[in-house]
């Protein structure tokens, strides 16, 4: 295997889920870096014309955009049924929309639990089952979660999110314990703490912001853009013996 050519994506096509900012959008920018054709779907994503359709294009690139609630079902199979007319082939799949809502653990209502499950685990589950069998009939195909922190600890104040998240970390290994022999990799990405829309309450607290900053080896928040590499890694031939991995991508954090 030719090193540099492993990371080329020529001629893939990559579907990126909460691509419209943040780690999605830069996901997106990354693999139409590397080559890839870029599927994004967002619920609001606009038809034309999106911040990142323009990145996209800025690089070289194409963009689909698709717009679907991964909140509710009927609307996450009606994108996976229009995909899979118009997209015959999905050799990448990027589950990264999410959401998280803030609440303490005692007051956390039904409807805030439900959303985050919802979009952060079963929306996930049921796009990785269905484009995954059209992989496994290939016999080729890179899936990389968006996981987390709390995959591997507790939070604060957010324990639908953890919860999810945890979830996902098992989805990855259990996905990959079934498909590593059928030629499908199977891997995750979890953020440290990244100065994104979902971070934005802990970065306005002096109080909080000032502890994680404090245990962060790097010495300071992430980017966006830092994702592109690892993204770019999981869903190239350079890692195709990697499978039921979770990478960490946090500036030293897991390591403290």
């Amino acid at each position: 295997m030719n090193v540099k050519n492993s990371f080329d994506l020529s001629g893939k096509v990559a579907i990126v889920t909460g691509c419209s900012s943040g780690i999605g959008k830069s996901m997106a920018v990354g693999l139409a870096e590397a080559g890839a054709r870029i599927i994004g779907v967002s619920s609001r994503l606009s038809p034309e014309g999106s911040d990142v359709e323009r990145e996209v294009l800025a690089v070289g690139g194409q963009f689909s955009a698709y717009q679907a609630d991964l909140g509710n079902r009927d609307s996450i199979y009606a994108f996976i049924k229009k995909v899979k007319e118009e997209e015959p082939v999905i050799d990448i799949l990027i589950n990264n929309a999410g959401t998280i809502l803030r609440t303490p653990v005692a007051e956390h209502p039904d409807d805030m639990w439900d959303k985050v499950i919802n979009i952060n685990l079963d929306a996930q589950f049921i796009l990785t089952r269905e484009f995954g069998k059209d992989m496994i009939a290939r016999g080729s195909g890179k899936v990389v979660f968006t996981c987390s922190l709390l995959t591997f600890q507790g939070g604060i104040n957010v324990p639908g999110y953890t919860a999810s998240k945890s979830a996902v970390g098992g989805l990855v290994k259990a996905f990959a314990n079934e498909w590593a022999s059928k030629g499908v990799n199977v891997n995750g990405i979890a953020p440290g703490y990244i100065t994104t829309d979902n971070t934005q309450a802990l970065r306005e607290d002096p109080e909080r912001s000032k502890s994680i900053l404090s245990r962060i080896p790097a010495g300071r928040w992430g980017e966006a853009d830092d994702f592109k590499g690892p993204v770019v890694f999981l869903s190239s031939e350079a890692a195709h013996y990697v499978h039921g991995t979770i990478l960490t991508v946090d500036g030293g954090w897991m390591g403290r």
